[in-house]
């Protein structure tokens, strides 16, 4: 009998795993695009399959269940917004200029129109303010955690010395997402152009005014 001698392990498993993972978040890429067309609610397997040109059989292995692809949904949403909007904005220094980063890479990302919707998030919350169950839950959640996201930036910028001590630290983050949510609303129905200079400005002057050293900052849009 021949000895057994272990080898280096066969990378095809990997692959497919790989090959898999690339499948699927391919596919949730297009639900979320979907889902800002078609709302969330509205989001079926069989309406993914058609859009992607697949069967429905391929994409109940992965999610058997239209809840299921409405919750994985989200959770792609909420990543793409953390490689798109997140990930940029943590890149420039701690306090008001790390806000205004993060506003400019949410309006650019609105901008670059990977969305016809124009914000998953804040399409999907309208639409399930009044629908109890997992989902709204799970929109909730992703809401709260990305409230207090907000309001830690607003803190640090307070611990920099970059915005005053009493600043209201809610209010300014409820400030900084309402400006996000209307322009990305005004930019589907009406000149897009005119609501991201709105957005942007708004902030801008937002900042700029409360701190103590407003060079930091621009001047203006341009």
């Amino acid at each position: 009998m021949t000895a057994h001698r272990p080898g280096r392990p066969s990378a095809a498993p990997d692959g497919r795993v790989a090959r898999g993972d690339r499948t699927r978040t391919a596919a949730l890429d297009a639900a979320v695009v979907l889902a800002t067309e078609v709302g969330l609610h509205g989001l079926s397997l069989a309406q993914l399959a058609d859009a992607l040109g697949v069967s429905k059989s391929g994409l109940f292995a992965h999610w058997g269940s239209k809840e299921a692809l409405q919750l994985a949904t989200v959770d792609r949403a909420v990543e793409q917004q953390r490689e798109r909007v997140v990930e940029p904005a943590l890149r420039a220094p701690r306090g008001v200029r790390r806000l205004w980063a993060l506003h400019q890479a949410r309006i650019d990302f609105f901008a670059a129109r990977v969305l016809p919707g124009g914000c998953f998030f804040a399409s999907a919350d309208f639409e399930y303010n009044a629908r109890p169950g997992p989902v709204r839950d799970r929109l909730a959640e992703v809401f709260g955690r990305w409230t207090a996201f907000l309001e830690q930036l607003v803190r640090e910028a307070v611990a920099a010395g970059e915005l005053p001590a009493d600043v209201d630290v809610a209010q300014l983050a409820y400030e900084i997402d309402a400006l996000g949510i209307t322009a990305a609303m005004r930019s589907r129905l009406l000149d897009p152009d005119t609501a991201y200079r709105h957005a942007r400005q708004g902030l801008l002057n937002r900042l700029r005014a409360l701190s103590p050293d407003p060079t930091l900052l621009p001047e203006g849009i341009s």
